[in-house]
């Protein structure tokens, strides 16, 4: 587990590469989408963080929204808008809507908005360790989920960003932000989409010197902290400002926000049951 290549950010803590040994646990093959959140929500009147709070952050060259929604840059990050009205419904503010888009990723979703989900799935959130392993779909110490190369073949295998960030994006992958769960190809476990696309949340407190003390079996990070893990980059990581679609890349965020760019994958110690459940894999790890 960690960065192989020293290609990390030293804030991010990707190193040192240590061992990690995982007992055998399910993981859902892709994130969970639009429509599986909308039954979610539809049994249970679950409301999201976003909608709790009124905004949500959209990337600026999608907001669909009156101008009197539009609240401000975040700072720092000024591609990012604070948009009264965004939420998973409504992706780029209340002149949007998810039609046609049920098979994308569900965003907007707060780390406490997909713990709700998980638990009432009958599942959890995968640690962090579950999900690298996972996601490198049995490539020891590669750079990606298929390989060394970004685009081998001259082919994208990831929804990334493509262009001069963050006002050019030439889409040469396809996609301007969402694509369908199962775009591109599976890694070697048959999970999709483990780079870009959407950012996913992983259970555990997020720390940079965390890897240095961590246990070797089934770390869970650490007992406290103020963000958790994010992992896997999204449609907006770009080599420039955001080389975090490296499988061993890591990132965090406060467990109450939520972006245009956020959503997650369940996993569990059992297989989940039930006309809700996504489609799990089981991996024995050893």
């Amino acid at each position: 587990m960690g960065d192989a290549f020293d290609e990390g950010y030293h804030a991010d803590g990707e190193t040192p590469v240590h061992t990690v040994r995982l007992k055998p646990f399910h993981i859902d093959e892709t994130t969970v989408t639009k429509a599986q959140f909308a039954t979610f929500v539809k049994a249970t009147g679950y409301v999201t963080d976003a909608e709790r709070y009124g905004s949500s952050a959209v990337f600026h060259l999608v907001v669909a929204a009156p101008s009197a929604d539009v609240l401000g840059n975040a700072a720092g990050t000024p591609w990012w808008i604070n948009v009264r009205g965004a939420h998973w419904r409504r992706p780029e503010g209340a002149r949007s809507d998810i039609t046609g888009r049920q098979n994308h990723p569900v965003v907007h979703v707060s780390w406490n908005d997909a713990t709700a989900y998980a638990q009432w799935a009958g599942k959890r959130l995968p640690t962090e360790a579950e999900w690298e392993y996972a996601a490198r779909g049995g490539l020891v110490g590669r750079r990606y989920a298929w390989g060394d190369e970004l685009t081998p073949d001259g082919r994208w295998r990831c929804n990334i960003w493509q262009g001069r960030f963050p006002h050019t994006n030439t889409a040469e992958d396809g996609h301007l932000t969402t694509a369908p769960v199962k775009s591109y190809r599976p890694n070697g476990f048959g999970l999709w989409n483990t780079a870009g696309n959407v950012w996913e949340w992983c259970s555990d407190w997020f720390s940079p010197s965390y890897y240095a003390q961590a246990p070797v079996q089934d770390p869970h990070g650490p007992d406290t902290g103020i963000a958790r893990v994010v992992r896997g980059g999204s449609y907006l990581c770009h080599e420039s400002y955001c080389n975090r679609y490296r499988v061993a890349a890591r990132s965090s965020n406060t467990q109450e926000s939520s972006s245009g760019n956020l959503g997650f994958r369940c996993a569990n110690d059992t297989l989940a049951t039930g006309s809700h459940d996504t489609t799990v894999r089981l991996w024995s790890v050893s």
